[in-house]
Order: structure tokens, then C-alpha cells, then sequence
């Protein structure tokens, strides 16, 4: 067989090592968060970042190129990975393998990849369902795709924490849209929140996205309290950056978030992870 080959050990740990190295690469925040994981899990995660976050690049950053190609073209590779049980592409290699042991639903693929698509076609999105549908397969699928590792096969467990894990993903995204505001703005000409005018972008509009996202927040929350203990450390690290980054946008004046990026400083991001080990260790209430 295939994996008894000493060779494709070797490819195996070259395509996960090369999806550590996108993560790493693309998000210090999210890296750091990870190596909480145990080494399965972590693996695993890395592994389906790799794949959305290069897709995410063909839509976003392949500027002049033939984009739809592209991601078509991506997909193909991965289809044919399905088909053939391998990939030259070690990060869609890596993604497979993924797929393969964690039993991750296709639909989930399907529906992340056709929100790529759709960053190709629709720049506006007038009406709540239709962002809710953009953030389902953007963001929320992501979420269940990693929930699937976290839960290793207790189906269980799996279908209670699927709606928290959807409210995390869609908290996470939101939390983006108004962090790269400008950027998504002005320079790529996509506007997320249905209703949104950069002339009408005013303190009491802003207060109500984050309420909007507070809301999801707290739903997130519950769930992580029920994660396995082997994912619940690094999840909550994750959610306490980014609870800290909203926290940021809260306090920072509507205009300016078309004006700058809002970030959190290295040095909050390590008070962060060590208060939340902390805790943990201590077994205090997640908060």
C-alpha cells in the first residue's frame, strides 16, 4: 500500500510541514494559537488552513491573472486528488489526508470554495441572507471542518457544538470584515454588511455591528466550555485575540477603521496566551 512507503512518509510530512509554513506565513496570531494543540490536532489544522488560505490568495491577491481559471484550476487539482488518493500539491496533499481521516463533508469543500467564487462575481451584498450565505461557506464551514478534528469521530458531541461552532466562525469573520475594512473598501471594492455606506459609516452604526457580534460571541462560547480538552485551550486562545481585537474596534472611532488596520500588539497577544494557559492550568471558569 501507498502509506506503508517509505517515500510517501516523506511526502506526507514535506505537505504538512509546507501547510505549518502557510499558516505560519500568513497569520503569527492563529500559528501561535495552534501550537497548543496536541501534534495530531494541530497537524490536522494546519492542514486545512493551508488549503483555505490559498485559495483565499487566488481570490484576493492574484490581481491581474486570470482568477477564475485559477481557482477552477484549484479545484480540479483537489477533485483529482479525491479521485486519485494523492496530490502533487503538498498542501492540497496535506488537506486530503485531512479530509480522509476526519471524515470532513464534502459539502462543507463545496460550499467554502463556491464563496470564493463568489469574491470573483459580487462586490455588494444588500440583504442579511445574502451575507449569512457568504459567511456560511467563508467561514462557518472552516469551523466545522476543524470541529470534525476536534471531536475525532464522536458524531455526537459533533452535531451539539455544530451551531456554536457556526456563531465562532461567523464572529471571526465579522470581527475581519470590520478589521480590514479599507482594504475591503476601498482597494478591492467589497462591501460585507448589507446596507453599509462609507459616507453613512458613523459610531452608532459601528456600536451595532459589534453588538451583532457580541452576540455570536457569547453563543461561541458555550460550546468551547464542551470542546474536548485537547482543542479547548488553543480555540479559546484564539477567541480571547480576537475578543480583545474587537474589544479595539469598540473603542476605536468609526472614521479611523477606514483609515488604519486595527491591531493587537505582540506584546497583548503574549499576555493574552499566557493569562489563558494560566486558567486553564488553574481549570478556572472559561471566560
Amino acid at each position: 500500500m501507498i502509506e506503508e512507503n517509505s517515500g510517501f512518509l516523506k511526502y506526507r510530512a514535506l505537505s504538512f510541514g509546507m501547510s505549518r509554513e502557510v499558516t505560519r506565513h500568513y497569520s503569527t496570531s492563529f500559528y501561535s494559537a495552534t501550537q497548543l494543540f496536541p501534534p495530531t490536532v494541530r497537524e490536522a489544522i494546519h492542514g486545512i488552513y493551508g488549503f483555505v488560505r490559498l485559495a483565499d490568495e487566488i481570490v484576493d491577491s492574484f490581481h491581474g491573472k486570470d482568477q477564475r481559471a485559477l481557482l477552477d484550476r484549484f479545484e480540479a487539482d483537489y477533485d483529482f486528488a479525491l479521485e486519485q488518493g494523492v496530490s502533487s500539491n503538498p498542501v492540497i496533499h496535506a488537506f486530503l489526508l485531512t479530509v480522509n481521516r476526519y471524515h470532513i463533508d464534502d459539502a462543507y469543500i463545496r460550499a467554502f470554495l463556491a464563496s470564493m467564487r463568489a469574491d470573483l462575481d459580487k462586490k455588494v451584498y444588500t440583504t442579511r441572507l445574502e451575507a449569512e450565505q457568504y459567511i456560511y461557506g467563508s467561514a462557518d464551514v472552516v469551523g466545522l471542518m476543524c470541529l470534525r478534528v476536534f471531536c475525532d469521530g464522536d458524531d455526537r458531541l459533533f452535531s451539539e457544538l455544530v451551531a456554536p461552532a457556526m456563531r465562532l466562525g461567523s464572529a471571526f469573520q465579522k470581527v475581519n470584515f470590520l478589521r480590514d475594512l479599507r482594504q475591503d473598501v476601498l482597494e478591492l471594492g467589497r462591501v460585507y454588511f448589507p446596507g453599509f455606506s462609507m459616507e453613512q459609516f458613523d459610531e452608532p452604526t459601528k456600536q451595532e455591528l459589534v453588538r451583532d457580534i457580541e452576540a455570536d460571541f457569547a453563543e461561541a462560547l458555550k460550546g468551547i466550555r464542551r470542546l474536548p480538552e485537547s482543542s479547548r485551550l488553543a480555540v479559546h486562545t484564539a477567541y480571547r485575540y480576537y475578543l480583545r481585537l474587537l474589544d479595539k474596534i469598540r473603542n476605536t472611532p468609526a472614521g479611523e477603521l477606514l483609515t488604519r488596520r486595527i491591531r493587537v500588539p505582540n506584546s497583548e497577544k503574549f499576555w493574552l496566551l499566557s493569562g489563558t494557559v494560566v486558567k486553564h492550568k488553574l481549570h478556572m471558569e472559561i471566560v
